[in-house]
């Protein structure tokens, strides 16, 4: 019998000198047989790391095998080649490997991004398929480890600072480091002053110090202006009192506080001369650099269990007070304004505006979440729902397909088409990162206000997508989705605070309605709206204009679904600021009609992301195929939003009831072109089956034995007979049992 099987796992180790060479992979299978009269066979082949890590090493990798005893070979070689999904890559009508490089942005971000997925796949100290089994304490300790491991590894390989936040990124497991190189150092570096940041960064850079971001409080969480922690100055000793006047003052919420971090940046009421002057930054050590105890004065803690099993648990988000602690003067971040020796509010000659920027850039981070997140959950259901057979079998012949029935592909495939939406509006707001920090730089403030605009939209618009659409995917998995080890409870779990987080969705999207209104009321006097609010300054025609959309192809014209769009946008927009005129007050006007008001601005959105979308399909795109099945996604997007919203379109004039049964007639054409490359369109999210982590969603399709096998795992199953059974079950059993004797 088989009794020796050794996998080695060779992953390129990034080396300085050789950082954007492609991934040599292979992997070596030997199987031994010790019957005495064999002969010992050893077998190479590079498949097996598909086994392990969820996919081939690369569409041209062949299997090599050689083999002393032929029969053996051909058993060997049946095991390694088992793909349940192979007939379905076969009818893909694009190149794959091209459209990973149209996903990943460039062929460098999909060669580093293999790497990193690579060498955290086939690390065993990441292993995560039994997170949703650990306890609290034990997930803590986990991700404590997984962390400390992370940062070796970065050290160790020397990996540049966009290898490193995607080997963290792959190590998928919420953690201190999250808030620490996500809020704590873009805080200080975007509020700072140079000496500050001289002092601090250099610090935080080396994990000597752990920092967060401590805003929220248990009282007051999007309104910032409410906050009650204070930072009274002191001219005696030149230093602030950091103070929790109130219970509801306690900071609430921030992670990596509970238990991990020893500064935090936190923000406080400043108070000097008696004057309140509102909230500022303040970095303030909380706990010992010797034995990590909290300094006097800081009473903080964890504030509990989250929902879901695993998930966001393995986060320490944490409660802090703060009883009349010092810190000295120059802990403000003083950057926009300071506090001189004597007690002086003075403002800097750095425009406030700047600000702008690192807000910009944490948005458009979690715009690139969303699609992660989405197309994460994406994978898994159409994967599975390619494997899955139910029903439609004739005279014993097969099931049929759950991917082929029509009701699920009308579910999922507009989900799928959503991922590579938010994953090209995610890009572009990439670039607009980059010209608004130039335009900051040169003091050039006129496209702000949009800018803001677009991004707390694209944030609460795609977040709240996202955490539907997992939810969805979950129930086109049926009852097997329900399981932990489908990977989708838990996807679920850890991805929908991001609704809440960096801005509550409604309030986020009442901004941007705010923003709408006053652009519409600029109208009139002639100003142009510019960037994405452009399409505003054609007020005179999207009013009046009418769809000339006259059969269900027209519909593939990006130009119709366009002016579509965009009348509809303006339309809401022009009636809800003309609503707004007819109230006894502005204010009055915009609480009656808010709800009319997130309509709007998700209209608007919703046009921004559509025309992204047109904009990327316009390009040069290269690879066989790629260009036509993302023209393909980017219309099935289009008229799935088109058809959901079809009373906005109807109730505006925008189009006609019959031009909107065309769209659907056309949508549902479009699934039927999506189908044929619906499992090699996920397959160019190139995900491993350790960043996945999911039975269902295996690149092999293997998921019957899979499922069974992760059943044993549970803990319960560590013993035949339960814990409890005597105490609990066979008392029972045998009082009945006494009961119908005496029958």
């Amino acid at each position: 019998m088989w009794s020796v099987a050794v996998v080695s796992i060779f992953v390129f180790q990034n080396q300085k000198d050789n950082r954007n060479s492609s991934p040599a992979c292979g992997a070596t299978v030997r199987r031994r047989h010790w019957d005495p009269g064999s002969p010992t066979t050893e077998y190479i082949y590079c498949r097996a790391l598909r086994s392990l890590l969820g996919r081939s090493c690369g569409s041209t990798a062949q299997l090599s095998c050689e083999a002393k005893n032929p029969r053996e070979r051909e058993r060997e070689m049946a095991m390694a080649e088992v793909d349940h999904l192979a007939a379905e890559r076969a009818t893909a009508r694009f190149d794959v490997e091209e459209m990973k490089v149209a996903w990943a942005g460039s062929r460098h971000a999909v060669h580093v991004a293999d790497r990193m997925a690579r060498l955290v796949a086939s690390d065993p100290v990441f292993r995560k398929d039994n997170r949703t089994m650990l306890s609290r304490k034990e997930l803590f300790k986990d991700t404590l480890r997984k962390a400390a491991h992370a940062w070796k590894r970065i050290v160790e390989l020397r990996l540049t600072e966009e290898e490193a936040n995607l080997l963290r990124q792959y190590v998928d497991q919420p953690g201190y480091v999250d808030l620490h190189w996500g809020m704590f150092v873009p805080a200080i570096k975007g509020q700072g002053t140079e000496e500050q940041q001289q002092k601090w960064l250099p610090l935080a850079y080396k994990f000597q110090i752990i920092g967060c971001y401590a805003q929220t409080e248990l009282g007051h969480g999007s309104n910032v202006q409410g906050l009650e922690t204070t930072a009274t100055f002191d001219p005696k000793t030149d230093e602030f009192v950091i103070h929790s006047p109130t219970l509801t003052s306690s900071k609430w919420w921030p992670g990596g506080l509970g238990k991990a971090s020893t500064h935090a940046v936190v923000y406080a009421r400043l108070i000097t001369e008696g004057k309140d002057y509102g909230i500022h930054g303040f970095i303030v050590q909380l706990r010992s650099l010797e034995d990590h105890s909290p300094l006097p004065g800081v009473t903080l803690g964890d504030i509990g269990g989250k929902f879901g099993s695993g998930a966001y648990n393995s986060m320490d988000n944490g409660v802090l007070r703060f009883d009349h602690v010092r810190i000295p003067r120059d802990q403000m971040l003083m950057r926009l304004s300071q506090v001189t020796r004597e007690g002086k509010y003075v403002h800097s000659n750095v425009p406030k505006q700047l600000l702008y920027g690192t807000m910009v850039y944490v948005r458009q981070s979690i715009v690139a979440d969303a699609s992660k997140a989405l197309s994460r959950a994406v994978c898994i259901a159409v994967r599975y729902s390619a494997v899955r057979k139910q029903f439609g079998s004739q005279d014993g012949g097969p099931e049929t397909q759950v991917l082929n029935y029509k009701t699920q592909q009308s579910r999922l495939f507009p989900l799928l088409a959503s991922a590579y939406a938010f994953r090209f509006v995610g890009d572009w707001l990439n670039w607009l990162y980059t010209d608004v920090t130039q335009k900051l730089e040169a003091k050039d403030f006129s496209t702000l206000q949009e800018a803001h605009a677009c991004t707390a939209g694209l944030k609460a618009v795609t977040t709240s997508v996202t955490a539907d659409a997992i939810e969805e995917c979950r129930k086109l998995c049926g009852g097997h989705g329900y399981l932990n080890s489908s990977g989708l409870p838990e996807l679920f779990a850890v991805y929908v605070p991001a609704c809440t987080y960096e801005g509550d969705n409604i309030v986020l999207l009442l901004q941007v309605a705010r923003i709408l209104m006053k652009t519409v009321s600029q109208l009139a006097s002639g100003k142009q709206p510019v960037g994405t609010m452009a399409y505003m300054g054609k007020v005179q025609y999207l009013m009046q204009c009418k769809s000339a959309v006259n059969s269900a192809e027209d519909w593939l014209n990006p130009a119709a679904i366009q002016e579509a769009f965009e009348a509809r946008a303006l339309r809401m927009a022009v009636n809800c600021a003309q609503n707004i005129s007819q109230a006894a007050s502005q204010e009055e006007g915009f609480y009656e009609r808010s709800p009319d008001l997130l309509e709007a601005a998700v209209a608007h959105i919703q046009l921004i992301i559509v025309t992204k979308f047109i904009e990327k399909v316009q390009q040069d795109i290269p690879g066989h195929g790629v260009k036509e099945q993302l023209q393909t996604l980017c219309n099935v997007y289009a008229l799935y939003i088109l058809h959901k919203h079809l009373g906005d379109f109807l109730v505006t004039g925008c189009i006609t009831p019959r031009q909107g049964a065309l769209a659907n007639e056309q949508l549902g054409k479009l699934y039927a072109q999506v189908r044929p490359s619906a499992v090699a369109l996920v397959d160019a999210f190139n995900y491993t089956d350790h960043y996945l982590g999911s039975v269902l969603g295996r690149y092999d399709g293997d998921v019957y034995p899979a499922l069974y096998e992760e059943a044993w795992k549970d803990p319960l199953n560590e013993t035949v007979v339960p814990e409890g059974y005597h105490e609990y079950l066979r008392p029972l059993i045998k009082q009945q049992q006494l009961k119908l004797s005496r029958l």
